[in-house]
C-alpha cells in the first residue's frame, strides 16, 4: 500500500551493474543499496528510475584519452571533467538495471550520459549545465512536488540529481543508507555540504518506512 500520495515520487538513480561490485565503475557495497531499494519501492505509487547509457567511445572515458588514467581530471568546454574507467556501455550488461530491482510501478526510465561529447551525472540536466533530460518538465506534468532519491552513486549523480531538483523547484530528500558514495578526494563530505546548503533533505529508510 503506498503511504505517498501522487505529489511524490521515488527517484532511483543509476542502479546498474556498472556501479556495484565486479562492474566497470565498482561503488564498494553499491549491491547492498538493491534490497533497501525494495523495502521502500511499494510506499511510491510513481517510481523514475535513470540509466547511464554511454557510447563506447564517450568523452569522459580515460581509455579514450591516450597517457590519462581513471580519476585524473581533464579541462572540457563546460569545464573540469573526471576521467573514469570505461562504464555502463549501451546495450551491455554493466548497463544494466539490477536484475533484483523490484519496481514494477516505475512508470519512467531516464538514460543519460549518451551524448558522446558531454557527460551526464544528474537526473535533470547533463553537465553541460545547458542540456536537459526533461525529467522536470515531466515531473511537473504530473503534479509531482516531493522528491526521494536513492542509488549509485551519493556524491555524484544522487548529489547532483538532488541539487538540481532543487533548483528546478522541488523538494528533495536523500535517502542515505539507500545510497552508496565513490568518495573521491573528499566528494561525499562535500556533497552532503552542498546538499544541506540547497535544503536537501535526508533520512534513513527506516524512519520513511515508519512515517
Amino acid at each position: 500500500m503506498n503511504t505517498f500520495d501522487d505529489s511524490a515520487a521515488l527517484l532511483i538513480v543509476d542502479a546498474q551493474y556498472g556501479f556495484m561490485p565486479g562492474g566497470g565503475l565498482p561503488v564498494a557495497d553499491g549491491d547492498a543499496i538493491v534490497p533497501v531499494i525494495n523495502r521502500i519501492a511499494p510506499l511510491f505509487a510513481n517510481v523514475v528510475l535513470t540509466q547511464d547509457w554511454h557510447p563506447v567511445d564517450h568523452i569522459s572515458f580515460a581509455a579514450n584519452h591516450p597517457g590519462r588514467a581513471p580519476f585524473e581530471t581533464i579541462a572540457l568546454p563546460y569545464g573540469e571533467q573526471v576521467l573514469w574507467p570505461t562504464h555502463c556501455v549501451q546495450g551491455t550488461r554493466d548497463a544494466a538495471l539490477h536484475d533484483d530491482l523490484r519496481v514494477p510501478q516505475a512508470q519512467l526510465i531516464i538514460r543519460k550520459g549518451f551524448h558522446r561529447d558531454v557527460d551526464s551525472y544528474s537526473a535533470f540536466m547533463e553537465a553541460d549545465r545547458r542540456t536537459s533530460t526533461g525529467l522536470a518538465a515531466y515531473l511537473k506534468a504530473r503534479g509531482i512536488v516531493r522528491l526521494y532519491l536513492c542509488g549509485l552513486a551519493t556524491d555524484y549523480c544522487v548529489a547532483w540529481s538532488a541539487l538540481d531538483a532543487r533548483a528546478a523547484g522541488f523538494d528533495a530528500t536523500v535517502i542515505e543508507d539507500a545510497c552508496r558514495a565513490i568518495d573521491l578526494n573528499g566528494s561525499l563530505a562535500r556533497a552532503w555540504a552542498d546538499m544541506a546548503a540547497a535544503g536537501v533533505g535526508r533520512i534513513g529508510s527506516a524512519a520513511l518506512l515508519n512515517t
